[in-house]
């Protein structure tokens, strides 16, 4: 089984449309795919809307679980809250919060807005986490990831560690801008393994983890 709740197109900073990243997906062997460029206020009706025609049609053609979502990047942290609930309010299936992340010059309090807030899916690559937040993330559902970007990627042993102590929710994703970057199931493995995950701590943030989010996001959709 294979799952990823963090990817972009061509509606953001990725090289593929929608349409094409399913397609792509699907033949990796993806069980279910969350497409999640990145936005904020002013492009966030239109990329929802957008996105959720083809995973649509995907879902119609294909019967692959493919989903429109959005990753909050760079906004205000202030604003996190109520971005996401907008969001949500436009149909997005998932939201994903772009973490303070040690390679990108992300406002400081991005992580506690995040892990404080019930609409918000994922904080990605969250590697300036804090034992308080990750506290916050288990208290309020919100999954933290460990990614398979590079340079975002440095941090995922402190993220696993934090998680691990505080009992929050591990997902892996892939954070894909183009199609060398998508997932395997060995590679999704590595990853995790490369966290520090091992024994049922990795099934969880490989599968169990993720197929919760995924009945979730199913419940938005049906």
């Amino acid at each position: 089984m294979l799952y990823d709740f963090h990817t972009h197109t061509t509606l953001s900073d990725g090289v593929l449309s929608p349409m094409e990243l399913i397609r792509r997906a699907i033949v990796n062997g993806y069980s279910a795919l969350g497409i999640t460029d990145h936005t904020s206020a002013s492009t966030m009706g239109r990329i929802i809307r957008e996105v959720r025609r083809d995973c649509d049609l995907a879902r119609k053609h294909w019967g692959f679980e493919a989903y429109p979502g959005v990753e909050l990047t760079h906004v205000p942290a202030t604003s996190i809250s109520e971005l996401a609930a907008q969001a949500r309010s436009m149909g997005a299936a998932l939201v994903v919060v772009h973490g303070q992340s040690p390679v990108e010059p992300v406002e400081p309090g991005t992580n506690l807005a995040a892990v404080s807030c019930a609409d918000v899916d994922v904080l990605a690559h969250p590697g300036e986490i804090t034992e308080e937040e990750a506290g916050l993330a288990a208290q309020h559902g919100v999954y933290l990831e460990i990614t398979a970007r590079d340079g975002h990627s440095l941090s995922n042993g402190r993220v696993a560690r934090l998680a691990a102590a505080a009992g929050a929710r591990l997902v892996v994703n892939s954070d894909t801008h183009v199609p060398s970057q998508l997932l395997t199931e060995g590679l999704a493995r590595r990853v995790a393994v490369g966290a520090g995950l091992e024994g049922p701590a990795l099934a969880d943030a490989l599968v169990t983890n993720a197929e919760s989010l995924l009945a979730a996001i199913r419940k938005r959709v049906d």
